[in-house]
């Protein structure tokens, strides 16, 4: 199995302040263990933003003709056409469905037209923090050169590379190219922004006694697992992690599960009931820091527990790094808002209301 792209492929989220590089693998194993329901809009929110983030509100024009050069949006005077959007929409999917496992092909975009409005605004504005993140921070082209030669590394040749390109929902390598170039300028500019920002302990302490509710969790379980369709295979992986091979690195080259192999199988920390029996049973009842072997529907896992929390209010000592993260983005939101604000941003729904026509590429 190549190893994935999507590592790379990364979206502008919302505001943008905690965002996570989303997988986008040229892979079809489902994700193996979380039960939760897959999201069906291809929206790009921060995944660790803990308040709505506030959107700008955008002026709608007058539609002008549906064809691919059409604008469907002006923010800060520069013009996005509907080929312009259509690329983002197209990648959004994409990310929905390779999170599941599933490999994007262009017949499958007319399912999410309903999102294709609430997208506009969401391309609207992460076009405003690119545009804002742009003006002081700037990434060589040797850097993506970087990125890019690493993504290709994980496949035998030019066309299996560009098959994997399709499959995340990229057209050819220049749009992976500028993406990674947003993201990396967006990233550095929200990074800047939230290093400026210091909160005390005084601070953190209230911030924690208002809020116990939050910092009260079930029992947990952190894991990391490295899927594989046969006992034999997840034997020999046993073997070689018993061995002292690195967990993380054969999870990378080896491991089915799209949503996990890129973070060197590591699925954070789950509380019971939020993976399938099998591997529940596995990750509460097994060994801990020992690797493991269990099966489930998807295949065969070789597990690693290396962390077990019991129910009840986590330590103000182990929750403190996260109140500051949390505290620093909030006010970052802020800032960020009163940025995006200061901009013009004009939007023409009406453009993006039904799929483009085929040449809007």
């Amino acid at each position: 199995m190549k190893q994935s792209i999507l590592t790379l492929a990364l979206l502008l989220g919302g505001a943008a302040l905690a965002q996570t590089p989303t997988p986008a693998p040229a892979q079809t194993t489902p994700a193996p263990a979380r039960t939760t329901p897959a999201q069906t809009t291809p929206t790009q929110t921060a995944p660790a933003q803990t308040t709505p983030a506030q959107t700008t509100p955008a002026r709608t024009t007058a539609a002008p003709a549906a064809n691919a050069q059409a604008v469907v949006a002006v923010v800060g005077g520069e013009r996005f056409t509907l080929a312009d959007y259509e690329r983002a929409f197209r990648v959004a999917v994409a990310r929905v469905l390779n999170s599941q496992g599933v490999p994007f092909t262009p017949d499958i975009l007319p399912e999410f037209a309903e999102a294709r409005g609430e997208f506009l605004k969401q391309y609207a504005r992460d076009r405003a923090v690119y545009q804002l993140a742009r003006q002081g921070t700037k990434v060589t082209p040797a850097q993506i050169d970087e990125q890019i030669a690493a993504a290709r590394a994980g496949f035998d040749s030019d066309a299996e590379f560009a098959e994997a390109l399709v499959a995340t929902g990229y057209d050819n390598e220049a749009e992976l190219r500028a993406d990674l170039e947003r993201q990396a300028v967006v990233s550095a500019y929200l990074d800047g922004i939230k290093t400026r920002l210091k909160f005390g302990d005084a601070l953190v302490t209230s911030f924690y006694n208002l809020n116990k509710p939050t910092f009260t969790r079930p029992a947990q379980a952190c894991v990391s697992h490295i899927l594989v369709k046969t006992q034999a295979e997840a034997q020999t992986i046993l073997k070689d992690v018993q061995g002292g091979g690195d967990f993380a690195k054969i999870a990378r080259e080896k491991s089915q599960d799209p949503g996990s192999a890129a973070e060197g199988g590591d699925l954070g920390c789950v509380a019971p009931g939020d993976t399938v029996e099998a591997f529940d049973k596995a990750a509460f009842s097994g060994p801990l820091n020992q690797p493991q072997v269990a099966q489930t529907e998807y295949g065969w896992h070789v597990l690693l527990v290396t962390k077990r929390n019991g129910a009840g209010l986590a330590p103000l000592a182990e929750v403190a790094p996260t109140i500051r993260e949390q505290l620093a983005r909030d006010a970052a939101q802020k800032y960020l808002d009163a940025q995006i604000a200061r901009l013009s941003i004009q939007t023409t729904p009406s453009v993006v209301a039904a799929p483009a026509p085929a040449s809007a590429k």
